[in-house]
């Protein structure tokens, strides 16, 4: 066997376990919020912009709609989000946090630590590794 196509020597397959070993990293320390991982995310938008359309979060999170619109859902089940359709163009639905939404942002503070600590890396090492993955998704960081 050639040695490129070796597990051992790809790049994607420990990018890809890190990814998972972060997601349930994180799980423990979300549950307290009642949140998976990708509401987090949406909630980590509307912390910063409280009013958001849908496409705009897909936008922000590489989301598509038919991912989003259940997240979101959920979300509002939750009470955390309303989900209001535009008057102007009923194809548009305005994403806005919650009074119970805004009030779980105290709360996780201090998650992103947290995380650090449960994972035993520090602060340095994990900040140099998002700028490494920005440069390669062609990002600033």
């Amino acid at each position: 066997m050639k040695d490129e196509l070796k597990l051992a020597n790809q790049v994607c397959f420990p990018i890809y376990v890190l990814a998972k070993e972060m997601v349930n990293h994180y799980r423990p320390l979300l549950e307290k919020l009642d949140l998976t991982y990708p509401q987090y995310l949406v909630m980590l938008v509307l912390w910063e912009e409280r009013k958001q359309t849908v496409g705009e979060l897909g936008e922000k999170l590489q989301l598509d709609n038919g991912t989003l619109t259940p997240l979101l859902k959920r979300l509002e089940q939750k009470g955390y989000v309303s989900r209001i359709r535009s008057d102007k163009d009923e194809r548009i639905v305005n994403i806005t946090c919650t009074d119970l939404g805004i009030s779980i942002q105290e709360k996780a503070c201090g998650i992103r630590e947290q995380l650090l600590s449960s994972m035993e890396i520090a602060t340095a090492d994990i900040l140099a590794l998002k700028e490494i993955v920005n440069r390669i998704l062609n990002k600033k960081s």
